[in-house]
């Protein structure tokens, strides 16, 4: 549930938010002020809760998000850089990327071109062969489809042979690509650090203190978070009404002086007319 996320909160750091609150909830027993967890709220409500108030709970670390963002931002972009000066340096003109282009065109091309002849080659053949009698040329163009045949399924091995040593290279390159062990920059990681554990000390922990302190107000109340209501109120107001003891209700106009008055437009003023 993100509909009060913050707005300064990219989705890319939401999981991490998430991540931090739910290790606060389950290491709640090890803080003496979170003992109370479980007695009247649940850690399901109490994430509930804090889910609901992701707007209210980091906005008290904006000023170390914003710093984390920055820094990572400007990692990315150093990244970019020298991901578009290799491509700038590898470029179409070299003479290896060349060459692999045109060897997997003959790669692909070679087993459907090779596959056609075989099957012209053999079907006219063999048709030749049925004529009484057949022309002397029939039994070369059977041998010719026959030899086609041969060089599809070398050419259908060599591509295959071809497609698993590509796959071999490219998961090998990916693999090291997605290393788990290479560690952010320093500053980035140490940007982050701070963001983490502002958000924690100053907005997760509070926030769950002060909804066990008192469960059925909401603990914005008593935080330095802005004061917001923990149900939102629904845009609603009921119509007013009156009630005997408010007075006398407006009376109608009174009927016009001149001219004649019909029974009913009589009888109706009469009814609605203060008394």
């Amino acid at each position: 549930m993100h509909m009060n996320s913050a707005p300064h909160l990219l989705t890319e750091d939401r999981p991490e938010y998430e991540r931090i609150l739910d290790d606060a909830l389950r290491h709640a027993h090890e803080r003496p002020d979170l003992a109370a967890v479980g007695e009247q709220l649940n850690p399901v409500q109490l994430r509930t809760m804090a889910m609901a108030a992701t707007a209210l709970i980091t906005a008290t670390a904006a000023t170390e998000y914003e710093h984390y963002v920055k820094a990572r931002e400007e990692l990315r972009a150093t990244a970019a850089d020298t991901d578009r000066d290799a491509v700038r340096g590898t470029g179409a003109d070299d003479p290896d990327r060349s060459g692999a282009g045109i060897g997997a065109v003959v790669t692909v091309l070679a087993p459907v071109l090779a596959g056609t002849a075989a099957v012209i080659f053999l079907l006219v053949g063999y048709i030749l062969k049925m004529l009484s009698p057949p022309p002397s040329f029939a039994g070369t163009m059977v041998g010719a489809g026959w030899f086609f045949a041969a060089l599809t399924a070398a050419a259908i091995l060599i591509a295959a042979i071809g497609l698993l040593i590509t796959a071999l290279r490219n998961g090998s390159t990916s693999l090291a690509a997605d290393d788990p062990g290479e560690e952010l920059p320093e500053d980035v990681a140490r940007a982050r650090e701070a963001w983490r554990h502002a958000l924690l000390e100053r907005g997760i922990l509070p926030f769950l203190r002060d909804a066990l302190a008192d469960p059925g107000a909401a603990p914005a109340a008593r935080t330095p978070y802005p004061s917001a209501n923990r149900i939102p109120k629904i845009g609603y107001s009921r119509p007013d009404f009156s009630s005997p003891d408010d007075g006398p209700a407006a009376a109608p106009p009174p009927p016009p002086s001149g001219g004649a008055v019909s029974r009913v437009e009589r009888c109706h003023w009469v009814r609605f007319s203060p008394r």
